[in-house]
């Protein structure tokens, strides 16, 4: 699947498009990533992008999130990396993260919305005028953006990257589409 068949198929199952702009961030992050690390970009970018696609249909049930989106992707042919850290990107689904590309996937999902919310409030309301310095007094404000999870964020540290070399490499890549995510 290249990224053209998984914008549509993002485009068919999700309808909000803060929602899709969110799956982009964690493409571009889970790609910068995995050129970090000497991972396959294609494989990784894919993961970020599609983590979401369950989203709207298991709302009511936040346990089958990430669940159904792998049994959604099971017939697209995609390799299992990109499955199984779909399935193992939402702790509530009881799934433990395992690989590296699952652990990145973990971590990444929420560092998006944080860096989001960092956005929202800079007085430019724009991701390129953000630097790790405003991320990182931020990330301490623990009634800053309740939602984005502190522990999985942290979890970078599981793939060999300490909190501020990840927010650095997260900010980069959504500076880097900051047209497309509208940011």
């Amino acid at each position: 699947m290249d990224r053209s068949e998984a914008m549509q198929l993002l485009r068919e199952h999700l309808k909000n498009e803060n929602l899709i702009k969110h799956c982009i961030a964690c493409e571009a992050i889970m790609e910068a990533l995995a050129e970090q690390l000497g991972q396959d970009q294609q494989i990784w970018s894919l993961a970020g992008l599609l983590h979401d696609l369950d989203y709207q249909k298991t709302q009511a049930e936040p346990s089958r999130h990430g669940l159904v989106g792998a049994q959604m992707l099971f017939d697209y042919q995609l390799p299992s990396e990109v499955i199984k850290a779909i399935q193992s990107h939402n702790p509530a689904t009881g799934y433990q993260a395992q690989t590296t590309i699952e652990k990145a996937l973990l971590a990444v999902d929420p560092v998006s919305g944080f860096i989001v919310a960092c956005a929202l409030i800079h007085p430019s309301r724009k991701l390129k005028n953000l630097d790790l310095n405003f991320l990182t007094n931020r990330f301490k404000e623990k009634s800053f953006a309740r939602g984005a999870s502190r522990e999985q964020i942290q979890s970078c540290q599981e793939i060999g990257l300490s909190l501020e070399e990840f927010l650095e490499i997260s900010l980069k890549a959504m500076q880097d589409r900051s047209e497309e995510l509208g940011l």
